[in-house]
Formats: structure tokens, sequence, C-alpha cells
């Protein structure tokens, strides 16, 4: 299928995908912040430069876009256009994200991956924040919340 839209729009509309301060990680932010967390964000020293990272924890929150990470729910399908190419840029996004998960891993710190669509629904929202404060506040290495 030919796309719609001519180069010049579609690199308009592709130069608007932001990927760092995006509404999921606003909103996460905005909520550990008023539950007390205190952080810093996108650390370029560490692997991946994690979104949320919060030095007291030893602890980074990386809020993944389920599209652009391969979560699997219904936000991730691929488009049917150009599926090879979308399959191989995806597929890096996901090896790379393993790979800098065992970084940040290796070097001391713990690594709580947020999936984009459990942010849509308040109540399951609620219940995540909850479980991401227990999971600061504890020793495990590794969470993911989808």
């Amino acid at each position: 299928m030919v796309d719609i839209v001519n180069s010049k729009v579609r690199s308009q509309m592709m130069a608007r995908v932001k990927s760092c301060d995006t509404k999921p990680e606003i909103q996460i932010r905005h909520m550990l912040h008023r539950m007390g967390f205190r952080y810093r964000l996108h650390v370029s020293h560490l692997p991946g430069k994690p979104d949320i990272v919060f030095p007291r924890y030893r602890a980074v929150i990386q809020v993944n876009g389920c599209f652009w990470h391969a979560h699997g729910c219904a936000k991730s399908k691929l488009p049917k256009t150009r599926v090879e190419f979308w399959r191989e840029k995806i597929g890096k996004n996901k090896e790379r994200d393993k790979m800098n998960i065992e970084k940040l891993i290796i070097q001391g710190w713990r690594v709580l991956v947020w999936w984009e669509c459990n942010t849509k629904n308040s109540e399951k929202f609620k219940i995540s924040l909850e479980k991401a404060a227990e999971w600061l506040l504890s020793n495990e290495p590794y969470m993911e919340i989808d």
C-alpha cells in the first residue's frame, strides 16, 4: 500500500514522535513525586539513558511505548505496510533494551520497565503506582509493570 501522505508530511509527523517526556512518562513522574520519591531524568552516563533515575534507591524506571518496544498488547501491532522494515526496527529496539537492562544490573542498578498501556486505565495505574513504590523500597533487581 502506498503512503497516503507525501514524504515531507510523513517526516514532520515522525519528528513529533517524542523519545522523552512522553505523556505516560510525565504521568508516572508526577505521581511518584507526589508520593515523595525524588529522581533525576535521562541520566546520560547510564546505559540506555533511563527515563527516571532514583539514585537514593539505586533504581531506574524505563517507560516503554508498547509499539516501539514490542510489548505484545493491542497497541503493539505492526503496520500492514513495510512489515519487514518495522519488524527489523522494533527487533533492534528490543535487543538494545535487553542489553541496556543487563548493563544496568551489572553496574548495580535495579530496573523497572513500565509499559505505556498500563497508564491508560486509572484503577490499574493506581495499583501499578503502589507496586512501583513497593519495588523502589525493596531490593528486587528487576520488575515489569504491564
